[in-house]
């Protein structure tokens, strides 16, 4: 066997340098390059191999146990010789590919490719190799196998050769070799498999299956899962820059963590000092005895290149940056900052900052309060994730105040490394976490955070303030964030079902009752209290909001006892009527309420203990939520509160808020949440007749190097591969030629104007409909000449009479592209009335989209007309989806006007624009931003 093109199991350790991919000559992939989240947490840094890495692959190879050396080159092989030294570190980066992993500046893992000639391929394979097939192999070093670094270079290797024209995969392993079998069949590809003299030939596609982009994402979602966690779950924390000054922030994080009683060993890092707080000092983080999972650093920026090389050589798992000082002061701190961030992810580490108020966690088997607040709210369910450090302290000292339990808390500030999408990811999975809130500034990565926003909402719901709606955002946020419109995020948080808020006081006015009380199964609500001003203004909240009132509010008046009172409430809850499923499909009773607000301002010396208690005891155990506005007390009072065994707030705890306004917004808001999560899940479907293939042909024979318009002819010919018809036409010049192309098409017809600032003229002064006669024509030609000053007309065959609509692929800096839906018309333009999506959409995706403009209800049938055809409407939605998803280069399509009527929808209007594909932040194999 050729020991360059055989597959293997896996290896890895330390010691001097590896190459510097800066010194790569032309034609270096450095788009390849990675950092990649093994299964473990921990990062590796991955990139295409170079001649100079050889002495690392020698050393590399050397680490490797004779068994694992065995089943990678199917014999002893103790040492790489010269010639294939030369040949497995000199690469075409074509034919031939190599990608090695990176810890520190050891190679941990090798992977490659060969391709492979089309007799079957070298050493007799049997298989059927072709000019796109090549011969993949990788191994991992002993100490890092089980890290899935295998799975890690099978991807990127897959991805590499795609891009260079490559569709099939062979390997050759020992049958004895089951990791690396087990790395393969696990993949997700489709894998044919034969078997001869201990060997298993291995083959498969290449191109990305559902499967395997399911088992890509679930991968991914388990190692930042994990990477998350070991952060938030620290054994030890090293505070660097712990101060014997109270007013330094370094003696205040370390106080905290102390006050907080976390559960591992805490030390504090200060060269001039033997002890802090009590504790005994260590000049160094290297001095300390003991392993560091979590070092937070508090020195100036400009000390911290010391404090990175103590804490790599330590081996510290993450660091939690407090300083300022780096992107949040100017280009030279943004160099800084990402040289950090490069350094520590290529030993390993994960970086939360800089410029961070810190992590904690209140979890009973951690107490992790390694931030600069003072005092954390009580445990709870709620997971916390701020980019603003600034806002941190005044966070958490709100949602104390309000009663509000938090699980895990993380300020990410400048946001360099570890990010909300990560934080997404690691609440999937949590246990201690039931609603996730969000303020955010920036996205680094919002297609991926679409992604996962989507999945997760589906489970937990996610409230979140997106700030700088009106704004560009600070220069320290910039630098590592994609710029991004309101509508975009507004599009983006509909489709996933987050939930969307404009300040923190909605924010935790809206976690408060998603915290501690059920969804509603419906959008009724019934209203209870002790003044009937209070219930109408209630009752006038909720109609606003878009709710309905499950019966006239109930008054018990000013003098009612606790008993009645309770008893009001309890009626109110119990409903009556049969079961029925609502239009959200949920269970629901026929006329009853599915939610309660209770409002009480008790009469003048009556105190209002005794009515708290007895709401609380009145609704305990009740499956439809309960809001009260209480005494104008905001969160959750004692009285209203079911204690946990810490005494915190638990499940049925009762939120009151100041005001009924408050109160009901918060409700709409988790009524509107609980019906989108109620909706089935969508299913990316491919509509039939796409030929994906022939469009990517075609798209490459355009050209998409620079921004042109396609011809007529190769916009229709684009469209037809994704079964896109647009009604017969003719360009035409001259009256005699109209009325040919005419007769041709048969009548009737319309003819437009060429030019767009004609035809597309809301008083249609470019455009004559329904012509029925060749004399029409003429005329109809000489008025358009006349207009225009041009000879050359379209004749089209007239569309059935329907609703005019315009839907586009609008080309957007921060998805790549949105699709845009709406009707046509003057109005329409003025008022904005668009509604969006992110691509790729599903089915549901292309239903709500349809239905989403105010102007909408003109489709549905409208004062007597007839409903059009939805349904066609949502299949040319998917088709103009798939289009924008397959094709990249697809910077805008606008297909304008579609005439939607009973008899299906007609595309009689098609514009095309190609150009150079915008950066997509998810797609191919996983990396981190």
């Amino acid at each position: 066997m050729d020991p360059a093109s055989t597959p293997a199991s896996a290896g890895g350790g330390p010691s001097p340098s590896a190459a510097d991919p800066a010194d790569a000559g032309p034609g270096y992939p450095r788009h390849w390059e990675a950092d990649v989240v093994a299964s473990d947490g921990g990062i590796v840094h991955l990139r295409p191999i170079l001649p100079s890495d050889a002495d690392a692959l020698l050393r590399f190879h050397a680490s490797l146990s004779e068994r694992t050396r065995y089943l990678r080159f199917f014999g002893p092989y103790p040492r790489i010789s010269e010639r294939d030294l030369a040949r497995f570190t000199h690469v075409d980066h074509h034919s031939r590919v190599a990608f090695i992993c990176l810890l520190g500046d050891e190679i941990i893992a090798v992977g490659r490719y060969e391709g492979l000639p089309g007799d079957g391929g070298p050493g007799g394979t049997t298989g059927t190799a072709g000019p796109d097939s090549a011969e993949v192999a990788f191994v991992v070093r002993d100490s890092h196998q089980g890290r899935g670094l295998g799975s890690i270079l099978l991807e990127h290797l897959a991805a590499a050769a795609r891009e260079n024209g490559l569709r099939r995969f062979e390997a050759e392993v020992l049958m004895e070799n089951h990791q690396m079998v087990r790395v393969f069949r696990q993949a997700g590809y489709q894998v044919s498999r034969e078997f001869a003299e201990g060997v298993l030939h291995l083959e498969f596609d290449i191109d990305p299956t559902e499967r395997s982009l399911a088992v890509r994402d679930a991968r991914e979602q388990r190692a930042e899962a994990r990477s998350v966690h070991n952060v938030l779950h620290p054994t030890s924390v090293a505070v660097i820059g712990a101060s014997t000054d109270p007013a330094k922030i370094g003696h205040a994080v370390l106080a905290n963590l102390l006050r907080g009683n976390f559960t591992g060993p805490v030390y504090p890092v200060n060269p001039e000092a033997r002890s802090v707080r009590g504790v005994r000092a260590y000049g160094s983080v290297t001095d300390i005895p003991d392993e560091v999972d979590l070092a937070v650093v508090a020195v100036p920026a400009a000390g911290i290149d010391e404090v990175m090389d103590s804490c790599l050589a330590k081996g510290v798992k993450a660091l939690v940056l407090i300083s300022a000082g780096f992107a949040d002061a100017g280009a030279g701190g943004l160099v800084a900052e990402r040289r950090l961030v490069t350094e520590a992810r290529v030993h390993g580490m994960r970086v939360i900052g800089p410029n961070a108020l810190g992590v904690a966690n209140t979890d009973a088997d951690v107490r992790l309060n390694a931030t600069l607040a003072p005092d954390l709210p009580g445990r709870g369910q709620v997971g916390f994730f701020s980019q603003s450090g600034a806002l941190g302290i005044a966070i958490l000292a709100a949602a104390k105040e309000r009663g509000l339990g938090l699980s895990t808390f993380v300020s990410a500030g400048n946001r360099a490394d570890l990010s909300g999408n990560d934080m997404l990811q690691y609440w999937q999975t949590d246990p201690a976490t039931d609603v996730v809130l969000l303020y955010l500034e920036t996205f680094g990565n919002p297609r991926k955070f679409a992604r996962l926003a989507r999945r997760l909402a589906r489970t937990k719901p996610i409230v979140a303030v997106k700030s700088g709606r009106h704004s560009a955002p600070a220069a320290a946020l910039a630098a590592s964030a994609v710029p991004i419109d309101d509508a975009s995020v507004q599009a983006l948080f509909e489709q996933a079902g987050v939930i969307r808020v404009e300040t923190l006081s909605q924010l935790f006015d809206t976690a408060l009752l998603l915290a501690y009380q059920p969804l509603p199964a419906g959008p009724r609500v019934a209203v209870v209290g002790n003044s009937t001003a209070l219930g109408l203004l209630v009752s006038d909240a909720l109609l606003d909001e878009g709710m309905e009132l499950a019966g006239p509010p109930v008054d018990v008046g000013t003098a009612a006892p606790p008993e009645e009172f309770a008893a009001a409430v309890a009626a109110a809850l119990g409903g009556g009527g049969a079961a029925r499923t609502d239009d959200a499909g949920a269970e629901a009773d026929e006329g009853g309420a599915h939610a309660l607000v209770v409002v009480f301002v008790p009469p003048i010396a009556v105190p209002g203990a005794a009515y708290a208690r007895a709401l609380r005891e009145a609704v305990a155990g009740a499956d439809k939520p309960v809001v009260a506005v209480f005494l104008a007390a905001e969160g959750v009072p004692a009285e209203l509160a079911v204690p946990c065994a810490d005494g915190s707030p638990g499940k049925g705890s009762v939120p009151s808020y100041p005001s009924p306004e408050r109160a009901t917004a918060a409700l709409a808001r988790v009524s509107r949440y609980a019906r989108w999560r109620a909706r089935p899940v969508g299913e990316f479907v491919t509509p039939p007749g796409i030929d994906t293939e022939r469009a990517r042909k075609l798209v490459a024979r355009f050209g998409a190097t620079e921004r042109h318009d396609l011809g007529d002819g190769d916009a229709l010919e684009l469209l037809g591969c994704y079964g896109i018809t647009v009604n017969d036409f003719q360009r035409v010049s001259g009256a005699d030629a109209a009325v040919a192309a005419a007769e041709e098409i048969g009548y009737p017809v319309a003819l437009k104007a060429t030019g767009d600032r004609w035809r597309h003229r809301t008083d249609q002064v470019g455009v004559r409909l329904d012509v029925t006669t060749s004399a029409g024509v003429r005329q109809a030609h000489t008025d358009l000449a006349r207009l225009t000053g041009q000879d050359e007309v379209y004749v089209q065959r007239m569309a059935p009479k329907g609703v005019s609509c315009v839907l586009e692929v609008v080309d957007d800096p921060s998805f790549g592209s949105l699709l845009s839906f709406g009707l046509s018309g003057m109005a329409t333009e003025l008022l904005g009335d668009r509604a969006f999506r992110v691509v790729p959409v599903s089915d549901q995706d292309a239903a709500a989209l349809v239905r989403a403009p105010r102007a909408a209800p003109l489709l549905a049938g409208y004062r007597g007309t007839e409903p059009v055809r939805l349904d066609a409407l949502e299949d040319l939605v998917l088709r103009v989806g798939k289009i924008a998803e397959d094709l990249p280069e697809v910077r805008s399509l606008s297909l304008d006007p579609v005439l939607a009527s009973p008899d299906g929808v007609f595309v009689t209007g098609a514009r095309v624009l190609l150009g150079p594909p915008p950066t997509r932040h998810d797609g191919g194999p996983r990396r981190l931003r």
